[in-house]
């Protein structure tokens, strides 16, 4: 099988497991192919989690989760030296933490205070860790998918800035529609059924694990993807947009305090390409930037007072953005 099939393939198997969030998967998934880290934002109970760990079972890939709260240590993501006693004499050890795998579910990423931050920061830019003055390097197929609720501010440490501008993309995940919920309470019934009843055929029949290296060539692929220097501009008019948003009409000059980084540019080339590859072509359209950009200015763009006054959100932001800024 190619590896757009075994991608779709991955995809199926995810979409089966977490009912109504099927943009949450593609994001996902482009996040993934795209080699980039992800923010996940939703309120409790809408399988964030869950979609993450989907992904993990599907793949041939190490899956660790971190369960964020304010009395973390770096140590405690990152490992640590340890000393043993052995027959030669004492010794010291590295015994590397949660954050060696290759997707890496950082649960409440928010609820860490700013020394743990800074220390998943290391891993999610640079791929590595750096402990008693040792680098290690973080596997090939590495993958930080951080989480958070929205609504309880409560022992909360926001994230600053410049580690919010390391994500790839803030995806949103929002309640699923009525009928897909009730989609819902029959799977987990029927999950709960089996597993009172030792039910063992699920896991006999379970088809094997998508291969990493589906992934890899996945990424080479998307790599050869042709992007044509009309596509490269409308991403960088885009991006400068929200740096000199006073050309734009006076509903963006107002709403934007602070505009978005280089890094934005690079996302929106990143995850524009992985997405036209998941729809099957070759070439970015203008559709596949549209897609792809309120996830990658939603925790770009700094709004003004006035903008949070009138309860005016990033996504309208970014909505106004697209309208605004011809596209080819």
């Amino acid at each position: 099988m190619s590896a757009h099939g075994q991608i779709l393939d991955l995809r199926e198997r995810m979409c089966r497991s977490i009912i109504g969030q099927e943009d949450v998967i593609d994001r996902l998934l482009i996040g993934l192919l795209a080699n980039g880290n992800l923010l996940i934002e939703g309120l409790p109970g809408l399988a964030k989690t869950r979609a993450v760990k989907s992904m993990a079972q599907n793949l041939d890939a190490a899956f660790s989760r971190i369960q964020f709260t304010p009395d973390l240590l770096p140590s405690d993501v990152t490992g640590s030296e340890v000393y043993t006693q052995t027959e030669q004499g004492g010794q010291f050890h590295f015994d590397p933490g949660p954050i060696f795998a290759n997707i890496v579910l950082a649960d409440e990423i928010n609820r860490a205070p700013a020394k743990v931050q800074a220390a998943l920061l290391e891993a999610m830019e640079e791929r590595q860790v750096t402990v008693a003055g040792k680098t290690r390097k973080m596997e090939p197929l590495f993958i930080v998918m951080a989480t958070q609720n929205p609504i309880e501010q409560e022992g909360t440490y926001p994230l600053p800035e410049a580690q919010m501008d390391r994500f790839l993309m803030h995806v949103t995940v929002d309640y699923p529609p009525v009928e897909d919920e009730v989609k819902v309470i029959r799977l987990v019934r029927a999950e709960e059924t089996a597993a009172i009843s030792g039910q063992a055929s699920a896991a006999e029949d379970k088809p094997p694990a998508v291969p990493q290296q589906a992934v890899f060539d996945a990424r080479a692929e998307i790599g050869r993807i042709h992007v044509d220097p009309v596509m490269e501009r409308y991403m960088a008019d885009l991006v400068h947009g929200t740096r000199s948003p006073e050309g734009l009409g006076a509903n963006l000059s107002r709403w934007i305090e602070i505009g978005a980084s280089p890094r934005a540019s690079l996302a929106l080339d990143k995850a524009g390409r992985a997405h036209a590859w998941m729809q099957g072509r070759d070439y970015v359209d203008p559709l596949d930037i549209r897609a792809v950009a309120p996830d990658v200015f939603r925790h770009r763009l700094t709004l003004s007072f006035e903008a949070q006054g009138d309860g005016i959100s990033r996504d309208d932001v970014a909505g106004e953005l697209l309208a605004q800024v011809a596209h080819p």
